[in-house]
């Protein structure tokens, strides 16, 4: 089953990379003058980067669809032809960004592929034929930086989606609709939570007070389960000397993330783009004994790298955020238990969240490593052992491990069925290394410790734009940002919202009055916009029996109840956790 299911993902891709090159095909065919950068295959289909005359609109996008379907027609066959340099540069005879790419390639001789009037530079595989191009459409226009670089051209990218079978393209045109819906963008900016500036700069987000109350939610749970759970609270500098990064390694392994230096007082720093070194200076302030061990240091620290402007989205890719990092201490006996520790934490805050499905993948040693074989086949082993004890499914993910040890790495599935990149458990015996991180043994002797960095929800902000996606923004009631509005029939009725309001926030639920001067209805649909789990209508009647009347976000109207009645029910919402209002 496992090889069928490879094959097919094989036959989709390299129909999706034909795919592409029909599209250019069809470019070529209505932009005479275009410039064609590159159009590989990705998941669920395809795009290509060209530098054309004047921008695209969506009734280009239409045209090129309608000539590829000419093109499809037609059955052109795929004809590989390689090539020298020299005959590729004469072949590709203005087009300066093919040109670039060939003078980049290491070998001599090159490959093309050739359909109809349209040859590409390209290693293949491709399908036989343009026939052979299945269920496609055409689904949205960008611009992407050349390479990627911002000092590089703007070239317009046009993303495509194709299948093997038109009933497959609809079902996943469906699910585009509904993440469109879902889109954490969208909502952020309609339920008022947060907001990215260009005045400001892009990547940095701007938590605003309903965003500020789920943040705030989230932070205070992570908090108290971490202090249960053996962890001391922790704060670092947001700047640190440079000399600190290069002592670790982070400089010239992730030198391309890192801000530019700043200079303060003759000494260069730089703004920190991660905790960890922080808690090893932490640990370092004193000697530690076998018996003091494990010890256990978190923080919410805010960090920040350079990412390209064009990568960057929403919450999900930013230039600062928020990590909930905590880093372990322990000796190599305690390796296993610590890390057991860390995935039962896991588990546990993904299944308070409402993430009931996720895959587990152990990463293992890249090509760019360091430390010894050895300590990466014991950090290897011990991983693995931990997920196997557990009986916890996993998948190898072979070279994916980050430089200074291997990991475990989880990716949380959404309410439709999406990945997203979510808790990590990294197991380093660099950084003691290179900082000198010891315990005293048991014998007296000096030995060094094991580390485990561990982020359990990522990054606040990617772990936020996960949930406003998962939940559409319909949060469970202990996480909505307001959980009741208290909606007053008539002015005459204000002053008993007021004191409904003033007892539930007396018993710290998130409420608020809706005093607009709004029918009552107009009212009830506002807080359904705004996805308010509950609404509290109160009139003469309510007024007069010290009542409310409940009305759910789902549109239920469960009629009046003692004010008394609706705290226990909102109460012990919040307190359970509960992902039901």
């Amino acid at each position: 089953m496992a090889n069928e299911d490879a094959q097919a993902e094989s036959e989709l891709e390299t129909m999706r990379h034909s795919a592409a090159h029909v599209m250019a095909e069809a470019v070529q065919s209505l932009f005479p003058g275009a410039k064609f950068g590159i159009g590989p295959a990705i998941e669920d289909g395809f795009y290509y980067d060209f530098d054309l005359p004047r921008p695209l609109t969506n009734e280009d996008l239409a045209a090129i669809e309608a000539k590829m379907k000419e093109i499809i027609a037609a059955d052109a066959p795929f004809i590989r032809q390689e090539a020298t340099k020299d005959e590729a540069r004469r072949i590709f005879a203005g087009q300066p960004y093919k040109l670039e790419l060939i003078d980049e390639l290491p070998e001599d001789r090159v490959g093309t592929y050739r359909q109809s009037t349209f040859t590409d530079l390209c290693r293949g595989p491709h399908v036989a034929s343009t026939g052979k191009v299945k269920a496609f459409k055409l689904t949205s226009i960008a611009g992407a930086y050349w390479k990627g670089l911002e000092s590089r051209p703007m070239l317009q990218r046009i993303y495509g989606v194709a299948f093997l079978s038109p009933a497959d393209l609809e079902n996943h045109l469906k699910l585009l609709e509904e993440a469109a819906r879902r889109d954490h963008r969208k909502l952020g900016k309609e339920l008022d939570l947060f907001s990215i500036h260009e005045e400001a700069g892009p990547g940095l987000v701007m938590w605003h007070p309903k965003g500020g109350a789920i943040r705030r939610t989230i932070e205070d749970f992570w908090k108290d389960e971490h202090a249960r759970r053996g962890y001391d609270i922790v704060y670092t500098p947001h700047i640190a000397k440079v000399d600190l990064w290069k002592t670790s390694g982070h400089w010239d392994f992730y030198r391309e993330y890192l801000y530019s230096p700043m200079k303060v007082e003759e000494k260069e720093y730089i703004v920190k783009p991660m905790n960890c070194l922080g808690h090893i200076l932490m640990y370092k302030t004193q000697k530690h004994s076998y018996r003091e061990l494990p010890m256990r240091f978190a923080e919410l620290g805010t960090v920040y790298r350079y990412e390209r402007s064009g990568v960057l989205h929403g919450l999900t890719r930013v230039r600062g955020f928020t990590q909930d990092d905590a880093h372990i201490f322990c000796t190599p006996e305690q390796l296993e238990d610590e890390i057991s520790g860390v995935v039962d934490l896991v588990r546990f805050m993904m299944k308070t969240f409402g993430f009931e499905r996720y895959d587990l993948y152990l990463s293992t040693r890249p090509d760019k490593y360091a430390g010894s074989l050895e300590g990466w086949e014991h950090a290897t082993n011990t991983l693995a052992n931990v997920l196997n004890k557990m009986k916890v499914p996993y998948q190898v993910d072979p070279g994916e491990g980050v430089f200074y040890g291997p990991k475990i790495d989880i990716k949380l599935k959404d309410a439709i069925g999406r990945s997203w990149q979510g808790p990590t458990i990294q197991v380093d015996f660099n950084l003691p290394h290179r900082f000198d991180v010891t315990y005293v043994a048991a014998d007296g002797k000096e030995k060094q410790v094991f580390m485990v960095h561990r982020a359990v929800l990522g990054s606040l902000e990617r772990f936020m734009g996960c949930l406003i996606e998962h939940y559409a923004g319909a949060f469970p009631a202990w996480l909505a940002p307001v959980q009741a509005v208290i909606i007053p029939i008539a002015d005459r009725h204000l002053d008993y919202a007021r004191k409904v309001e003033a007892e539930l926030k007396a018993e710290g639920l998130r409420v608020r009055v809706d005093s607009r001067t709004e029918r009552m209805n107009a009212k009830i649909r506002q807080a359904q916009v705004d996805k308010v789990p509950y609404m509290l209508v109160v009139g003469d009647k309510e007024q007069a029996s010290q009542c409310v009347s409940l009305r759910l976000r789902s549109g239920e109207d469960l009629g009046a109840q003692p004010l008394a009645a609706f705290k226990s029910r909102a109460k012990n919402a919040v307190a359970t956790r509960s992902l039901e209002i």
